[in-house]
């Protein structure tokens, strides 16, 4: 990355390497003068929003990261214990330290499964990250067509799950909590209900699941219904990295950050993805969002090095999709603000637009490898009822 002859590099460590930290690093490649460190915990890129075909065997859910990272990019394959901001140090699980001048932080999110929900730790199974879609394949593997298997989580990844497994003709429950499919209109929910109904999906949408255990599931209604495996897909957490630096952090444990993605305690670290919460008011943790973000935190950081004004976040929501199988599909449309609209297409079509949405993820990342700077995405204009920035370290470029 660095030619004799420059100024001393400025070291830039990023945190992550999933949809958001992967195209932030390629994005940093348009400075010279940037010396990049990616840090991950695996050798190899998780393409997350297929892990539901790698739990019903339909396909794969990770890519080499030599075909993703351009020239340049360092990748270092640990994990990351704290960010020493007072020192600027990453130290790493394995007992190396690396310096920065700055951090992108980009660790994503983890599956939620709830200890407040008894057996749900010990017996039910996450599905958002690889290590546990692989266990999850391996057991599947294990139980006969005819075994029930409950999803627990009417969200898209609880959809996707219920459907890739009903197609293959396996005997599928999902509970939803409350609704099926909230972030879709009702005309949209409708026909995924459809979809399911036809496929032999039992849908409960107005209970939730107050037990696991190893055979059944405990309905809040008091019913007990019979489980040989339960998918927990229900909500989102994030890494507690941010907080155990001693970082603020909203809630759920998202890095607070300014509208620019800058760390409301230190300019020096910049978030992006499913980790970060602007102004404490996060976008909905998505691929769709991850790739502009990472751009902008790439972006923040290189302004910063210039020594101007980074931008605010002006990113717009389309809508969202969903894979009913392989053979159908969803594509909701929505407004800027992210609300559906009574707008959609299903079946073949929708099938086909969630693949290209699928390998868009990745065919983004590469592009940004070739040409740094290429990221697109649509604008939004500023966000409705902004509050001020909290106030933050203040530091030199």
């Amino acid at each position: 990355m660095f030619t004799p002859g420059h100024h001393t590099p400025h070291k830039v460590v990023v945190i992550g390497g999933g949809y958001a930290g992967t195209l932030a690093a390629n994005h940093l490649r348009m400075r010279a003068d940037v010396d990049i460190t990616l840090v991950n915990p695996r050798p190899e890129f998780v393409d997350r929003i297929r892990l539901h075909q790698l739990v019903a065997g339909t396909g794969e859910a990770t890519v080499d990261y030599g075909t993703l990272l351009g020239e340049g990019v360092r990748l270092v394959v640990d994990s990351v214990t704290r960010i020493d901001a007072a020192a600027r140090t990453v130290r790493l699980a394995s007992g190396r330290a690396l310096d920065y001048d700055y951090v992108i932080y980009a660790v994503g999110s983890t599956g939620a499964v709830p200890s407040s929900v008894p057996g749900a730790a010990e017996f039910a199974f996450d599905i958002a990250e690889l290590e546990y879609a692989q266990r999850l394949r391996a057991r599947l593997e294990e139980l006969p067509l005819d075994a029930t298997v409950t999803v627990v989580g009417g969200g898209l990844t609880g959809i996707e799950t219920a459907a890739e497994l009903a197609e293959q003709g396996r005997t599928v429950t999902l509970v939803c909590g409350r609704t099926l499919a909230p972030s879709l209109s009702a005309p949209g929910r409708r026909s995924v209900a459809k979809w399911l109904s036809r496929h032999g999906v039992v849908v409960i949408e107005a209970d939730v699941v107050n037990e696991v255990r190893p055979d059944a599931v405990v309905l809040a209604d008091g019913g007990v219904r019979a489980s040989a495996l339960t998918i927990w897909a229900a909500g989102f957490g994030v890494p507690e990295l941010a907080a155990a630096s001693g970082l603020r952090t909203d809630a759920l444990g998202r890095l607070l950050t300014d509208e620019t993605l800058t760390s409301v305690d230190d300019d020096r670290i910049v978030a992006a993805g499913d980790a970060a919460a602007p102004s404490g008011r996060p976008l909905r943790m998505s691929c769709y969002a991850a790739g502009p973000l990472g751009a902008q935190a790439a972006d923040t950081v290189l302004s910063r090095i210039a020594g101007t004004e980074p931008a605010v976040i002006n990113l717009a929501f389309t809508g969202s999709c969903v894979s009913l199988g392989r053979r159908a599909g969803l594509r909701q449309f929505a407004r800027k603000d992210d609300t559906a609209m009574n707008v959609y297409f299903d079946g073949r079509m929708g099938a086909a637009y969630k693949e290209l949405v699928c390998k868009f993820a990745t065919s983004r990342i590469r592009r940004e490898a070739r040409k740094p700077g290429s990221a697109i995405w649509v604008k939004g204009g500023p966000r409705p009822e902004q509050p001020a920035p909290a106030p933050r370290g203040v530091t030199s470029p």
